[in-house]
């Protein structure tokens, strides 16, 4: 997969925000998988054999008159990743307990240190919905789970689970550029309790957890819940996100049927992050 090509975009964005925040939400839904924002807007990724195009037919922002976009757009080989990254790459905090960050970045004063190497992979905790779901992990006992991270991309909440006190965790991945990232990010962050895995849903056929965590998609959420939910163990946690406000109805009735009761939403920016029992 080393020689995998993304299509970059270089979005310039007026006004910023709220209009970053808009077009990074209706490109999620158009396929882009990425996303760095910048002062001037916003840079997102997609795989080239997703690409087309017509990709940008249907964002709607670009039919305002209250924003002003222009963009640019180029191939990217994979291996010019750590480049871009660390042209765009800042170490983040989550509630001044848990910092990811980059090789290259100075280690912080928190009670948790991540480092991660992104490459081409999705979640570093910029996006808001990694960030909510390292906020869940912080709040939430996980200390002896089994826990499973679902659409894992660099491993960052497997990694922190562990360092939570889990004791068996499997974090998976579709995408081999993120089954393989997770693993270089398990090694550099001296996890022993991961494994990682490359393929879907199928592969939880006779597995079980405490807890399951799913940042993906929300079409990939629902058809994938009926399995979720038969591999959570009696009082397990479930925490979702990879969705937007106006989203949470289809999930929760999804929930409900499974008999999984929401019990807690975290919302950054109009993406939300829920959590649900059973």
């Amino acid at each position: 997969m080393s020689n995998t090509i993304y299509i970059g975009y270089y979005f310039k964005v007026e006004p910023i925000q709220p209009g970053t925040e808009i077009l990074i939400a209706e490109l999620g839904y158009a396929g882009f998988e990425s996303f760095v924002e910048t002062e001037e807007g916003v840079t997102a990724y997609i795989q080239k054999e997703e690409w087309q195009e017509d990709i940008l037919s249907d964002i709607q922002i670009f039919n305002s008159d209250e924003f002003d976009i222009s963009y640019t757009f180029d191939e990217i080989e994979q291996t010019n990743w750590n480049e871009e990254w660390e042209k765009n790459f800042s170490p983040i905090v989550v509630d001044d307990l848990c910092s990811v960050r980059a090789p290259f970045h100075e280690k912080l004063n928190t009670k948790f240190d991540i480092v991660i190497e992104p490459k081409m992979s999705f979640g570093t905790g910029h996006h808001e919905t990694t960030h909510m779901m390292l906020q869940h992990i912080l709040q939430n006992d996980f200390n002896g789970k089994t826990v499973l991270d679902m659409g894992c991309g660099t491993g960052v909440l497997a990694i922190l689970a562990e360092k939570k006190g889990a004791t068996k965790l499997d974090a998976i991945d579709i995408d081999n550029w993120c089954y393989l990232n997770s693993i270089e990010n398990v090694e550099r962050n001296d996890c022993h309790k991961i494994s990682v895995f490359e393929g879907d849903a199928s592969l939880l056929k006779g597995k079980s957890y405490d807890i399951i965590i799913a940042n993906i998609n929300r079409n990939i959420l629902l058809n994938d819940m009926e399995t979720y939910a038969a591999a959570l163990n009696k009082n397990g946690m479930l925490f979702l996100s990879g969705f937007y406000n106006n989203d949470i109805p289809i999930i929760e009735e999804v929930c409900n049927k499974h008999m999984l009761k929401l019990v807690e939403k975290l919302e950054k920016n109009k993406w939300v992050s829920l959590k649900f029992i059973n």
